[in-house]
């Protein structure tokens, strides 16, 4: 009985470490993106990114330093963009530089 215990235990323990955070995770909050061809405002919470007023609803998917934002409405829907961590407070992307707005 206790090896079976064993086996459970341990499929437990991989199971859990393969799980990423859903949810922006770092990205979380209000950035200010840079660069690109029109500075604005951008809000990401659990579920949704905000900018130039549009709110669309996205998920997210993190490997490493980069966070994939994938867009479930809107005009984008059904494309990612990725982002990737620099610092605490900056991410790289296609699009420009977000910096965190404290």
């Amino acid at each position: 009985m206790k090896p079976f215990y064993v086996f459970i235990l341990v499929s437990m323990m991989f199971g859990l470490s393969a799980c990423s955070p859903s949810g922006p995770g770092p990205l979380e909050g209000k950035w200010r993106l840079e660069g690109g061809l029109i500075p604005m405002t951008v809000i990401y919470t659990e579920t949704t990114e905000e900018s130039m007023g549009i709110i669309s609803n996205v998920s997210y998917r993190h490997d490493g330093n980069d966070i994939y934002v994938t867009y479930e409405s809107g005009i984008a829907e059904g494309h990612s963009v990725r982002f990737t961590r620099v610092n605490n407070s900056t991410f790289a992307s296609e699009f420009g530089t977000l910096r965190r707005v404290r």
